[in-house]
């Protein structure tokens, strides 16, 4: 493999794989609405969020981290503007104080933060604008963030009506990534890349994720579906498996205030991707070299699905990060490229279906689902028997297969995504 491609390969792990606190979607509202604060130069009178459908079903049944358990746009929003840091990312949340929760409920209460719904755009967009007023309420400055595409990705700064930064006119080129990919070329760099090129962020993301996940094994959260999974210290690989990545999941739904490495943007898709792998190579004896290759694998490959749908659509990632940490196994047991491609597909094809409904705490039991076709096609792969060619979207190939699962989860299920978001809204009553 060329050392370009190499160097390319790890730009792309560092720049997704870092640390957020809490469900990325609110901390991505936050993290506008703190920019907006830093922009505006002062305390806001009032905000505005105008956020895209995905946004909205994403932040509805979730909890904001460091809120004292509220949810919502509104509660997000607030927060980031009263005691969010801009310059820390997803951690914008980090450093809230007892005092600022106290404030935040009071503000979102009276009305602070007016929240629509913004039609036309990317299914990840978030536009705050954040106001400041006279003693009369006449408005004396505005200052507006808007974000799309990623979570942190600001595209647009206006303050008074001047724009003062445009992405689309910045000088500032994105940066070359190793797009496009192949299951091929991923296992290529995980066989060759120098194990110091990735070390310090695979075990950032060992240390990280497995502490959330233990969070969520030792405390209450959600459903409490990681604990009920794990019922014993002797239960088998495929419950401990299910039951740790759940437990992160709980946690995080359930507003835990420690930090998750990501995957293509979202938290649970980090865990998904990181905890199975880490508890293989756990149950057998693997080095960390040997993780952290292990690790390269799942993470990639999960970015290589995930770039193919989008960053939010009515797919749930679940069953990408499931397949990715079913090829990272399948690796570090040794074997070939043909054969970990069947497992990407075998789990692809079984539950790359799922709906997501939003970030909430039923997530946990959408990652032990599709963990459980991950492990149903490793069995099934290892007894020698696989799925038909040419069969439902099984394709001649895995990258044609993947293709076809990403077509109908980004094209086929948009109409399935409205319809979602209309339900949770109340715009539709499904009794009538």
């Amino acid at each position: 493999m060329e050392k370009q491609y190499i160097a390319d390969y790890v730009k792309v792990l560092k720049k997704e794989l870092v640390p957020a606190l809490g469900c990325t979607e609110p901390i991505a509202i936050a993290f506008a609405a703190a920019k907006a604060k830093d922009v505006l130069g002062v305390k806001p009178s009032r905000m505005v969020a105008k956020c895209s459908g995905n946004i909205i079903k994403n932040v509805m049944g979730v909890v904001v981290p460091n809120s004292d358990n509220n949810k919502g746009i509104a509660t997000a929003a607030t927060l980031g503007a009263i005691a969010g840091d801009g310059n820390d990312g997803l951690n914008v949340l980090k450093s809230v104080k007892p005092e600022d929760i106290v404030e935040c409920k009071r503000l979102v209460a009276e009305g602070f933060c007016t929240c629509t719904l913004a039609e036309g755009v990317e299914n990840l967009f978030i536009d705050i604008i954040a106001y400041e007023d006279d003693e009369d309420g006449n408005e004396l400055h505005s200052a507006e963030v808007i974000i799309a595409d990623t979570h942190t990705n600001i595209i647009k700064i206006v303050k008074d009506g001047k724009v003062e930064f445009d992405k689309a006119t910045s000088d500032a080129g994105e940066e070359h990534t190793a797009y496009p990919m192949s299951i091929a070329t991923i296992i290529d760099f995980a066989n060759e890349v120098e194990i110091d090129e990735i070390e310090e962020v695979f075990k950032r993301q060992v240390e990280y994720n497995t502490a959330i996940s233990e969070e969520g094994l030792t405390n209450r959260y959600g459903a409490n579906l990681g604990s009920t999974l794990i019922k014993s210290g002797n239960s088998s690989f495929g419950a401990r498996v299910k039951g740790k990545v759940a437990a992160g999941s709980d946690a995080r739904m359930g507003g835990c205030s420690m930090p998750v490495i990501i995957n293509s943007g979202s938290g649970n898709q980090g865990l998904a991707v990181s905890l199975p792998v880490i508890e293989y190579a756990k149950e057998n004896f693997l080095n960390n070299e040997k993780l952290y290759r292990g690790l390269a694998v799942s993470n990639l490959v999960s970015i290589y699905i995930k770039k193919k749908i989008g960053s939010l659509s009515a797919f749930c990632g679940a069953s990408s990060a499931a397949a990715a940490s079913g090829a990272a196994v399948a690796y570090l047991k040794g074997w070939l490229v043909p054969q970990i491609e069947k497992v990407i597909e075998s789990t692809l094809v079984n539950v790359g279906g799922i709906i997501c409904d939003g970030a909430k705490s039923t997530c946990a039991a959408k990652l032990a689902t599709a963990l459980d076709a991950m492990l149903t096609s490793l069995d099934m792969l290892e007894a020698g028997f696989e799925f038909g060619i040419d069969e439902g979207l099984l394709g001649e190939s895995a990258e044609e297969t993947i293709s076809n699962v990403c077509y109908v989860g980004k094209n086929g299920m948009s109409e399935t995504d409205i319809n979602v978001l209309k339900i949770m809204t109340g715009e539709i009553d499904t009794m009538l």
